[in-house]
């Protein structure tokens, strides 16, 4: 068995964001492009050689030659051990759970989230640390600081490695161990929550349908949901993993899934519906004709998380993302929690957890999580839910009711306006940025703004800060809007508007979302001039 030094050339634009590197499959299968960016992690950690690595992946298209690949060249680069799933396969928060609990020196992750799959759509590699979180913005940076120089990469000559089967094989000097996807991931969720109080829930009658959107989590939910709780046998649907994710988009959204949507709106609708991701990392809850917003669902979950048994001793605090409603920041003052605004992105979030400044956190865009992984794991945020429910013995919307009446109610929804052309994107921010010192004082249909900036964040546990985060307008009757472009996207640039309005008055706790949130959304538009620099008259998505 031969290692091969490959020469080769620095290729542009190998930027990793928040969450890795993400460009359309094709231009992953292109020479050297999947080689040169595995080549510059090991570049930018230091070196392979010696170390233990977990690696996986969603199971989307490219993903089983991008193993085999990673494989080899961890072997030509002297690592000890590389722990894969089944297949190829670990969701992230799964990936996250097994680097810790082996103590390995990081891991190889392979996803574009909640992107398509296929060999016209996205793939996405991202370095997981010793922690199991989302590398940090410095490694990010050493990491593309090593794709602008590279002159070669080493890799194994060798025939596909068998990874069909769990056990325990090499690859020159170095061991490959095959490991079952689920099962420790299961052991961590059993360990969690009060599995007897939920079979027992199941076993009263209620009805739950989980979907796994053809992606990550179907294999995790219908060992944990079907097998270990006792839900009936089609809870889970969707629930096997395809490269292309069965054609649709694994968004866990009221738009990309809307045949659940409607289902929980309609006569014959469950209980309860939850919904993941292409990695599952994120989630969406439902209730009998109610669709919970993950603000409003990290909320709930960090009022109720004691009457689970993982997290009975209380919470340490709690964190969101700035664009995320502030809704738990209600829940924090009324029980004495710290609660910490972050910058998006999950990487955040392993400072204070690692720290020990919170045990829960979440973000708007369907990310929820806790100090068990490093990661937003949206099985885990369903399975808490459960056992949240099978504790109260209330429904969806009674709790949902029951938490507005005590909390207030914050009005919030998300729009997205998808593959706008850059340089408009950038010129409405820009717009938007001159604007900022003369906004406070002025008065518009959503209220009168009191304050308006450009988010910033000074990181309490490394002393870091980040700048650029978001464009937040702040209204005296504490309604919100923030602006902001995503990474997440493979074209052009994704524009997200979030808007928020509070309401704390009893008679008005359930008015459509759409109806509290008129005049912000008229607002929004009239402040950034949204339709005059990007030409949409309305948002690709709304969630």
């Amino acid at each position: 068995m031969q290692s091969l030094t490959v020469k080769t050339q620095p290729i542009e634009g190998q930027k990793p964001g928040t969450s890795g590197l993400r460009k359309k499959t094709r231009t992953f299968m292109e020479p050297h492009y999947l080689e040169n960016f595995v080549q510059a992690i090991w570049n930018g950690i230091g070196g392979a050689e010696g170390k233990t690595f977990v690696v996986g992946g969603d199971g989307r298209y490219f993903n089983d030659r991008a193993v085999q690949v990673i494989l080899r060249m961890a072997a030509a680069s002297g690592a000890a051990k590389v722990i894969v799933g089944q297949d190829g396969i670990l969701s992230t928060p799964a990936a996250s759970h097994l680097i810790r609990k082996r103590e390995t020196d990081g891991g190889i992750i392979l996803s574009a989230s909640h992107n398509p799959g296929g060999p016209d759509e996205d793939f996405g590699i991202k370095f997981n640390g010793p922690n199991g979180g989302p590398g940090s913005e410095d490694l990010m940076n050493r990491i593309f600081d090593a794709t602008t120089s590279l002159a070669s990469y080493a890799i194994v000559e060798s025939q596909d490695i068998d990874i069909s089967t769990p056990g325990t094989t090499t690859l020159g000097g170095m061991e490959v161990e095959v490991v079952d996807p689920v099962a420790d991931y299961a052991a961590l969720m059993e360990s969690l929550f009060d599995f007897a109080a939920i079979r027992d829930l199941f076993a009263s009658g209620f009805t739950m349908c989980f979907d796994a959107m053809h992606a990550v989590t179907g294999p995790y939910a219908v060992e944990i949901l079907e097998r270990r709780l006792g839900a009936p046998k089609g809870t889970v649907v969707n629930g096997t993993p395809m490269p292309d994710f069965g054609g649709g988009h694994p968004d866990p959204n009221p738009i990309w899934a809307k045949p659940l949507v409607d289902l929980v709106m309609g006569p014959d609708a469950p209980d309860f519906a939850a919904a993941s991701d292409g990695d599952g990392d994120r989630n969406m809850i439902l209730g009998r004709g109610l669709y919970v917003t993950p603000s409003d669902s990290l909320a709930v979950l960090a009022a109720n998380a004691h009457l689970a048994p993982g997290y009975a001793g209380g919470l340490k605090g709690v964190a969101r993302s700035m664009p995320t409603s502030g809704a738990v920041d209600r829940v924090a003052e009324a029980l004495g929690l710290d609660c910490y605004e972050t910058p998006t992105g999950w990487k955040f979030f392993g400072n204070l957890l690692d720290a020990g400044k919170v045990t829960l956190c979440g973000e708007e865009s369907a990310g929820t999580g806790s100090d068990h992984v490093r990661e937003k794991d949206g099985l885990w945020a369903v399975l808490l839910w459960l056992n949240i429910l099978a504790e109260t013995g209330q429904g969806v919307g009674d709790l949902m009711r029951a938490h507005w009446q005590r909390f207030g109610r914050n009005y919030y929804t998300r729009h997205d306006y998808e593959a706008v052309e850059n340089a408009r994107a950038n010129a409405l921010m820009d717009d938007l940025r001159a604007r900022l010192p003369g906004l406070a004082g002025q008065t518009f249909p959503a209220g009168t703004v009191s304050a308006a900036d450009e988010f910033a964040y000074d990181d309490p546990v490394d002393g870091s800060h980040s700048e650029g985060q978001g464009i937040r307008i702040l209204f005296d009757n504490g309604s919100r809007i923030v602006y902001r472009l995503s990474g997440t996207g493979t074209v052009g640039a994704t524009l997200r508007v979030y808007l928020e309005a509070v309401e704390s008055d009893p008679s008005k706790l359930e008015r459509p979302a759409a109806e509290a949130l008129t005049q912000v959304v008229e607002t929004a538009d009239q402040i950034a001039g949204i339709e005059r620099h990007t030409g949409r008259t309305a948002p690709d998505v709304t969630t």
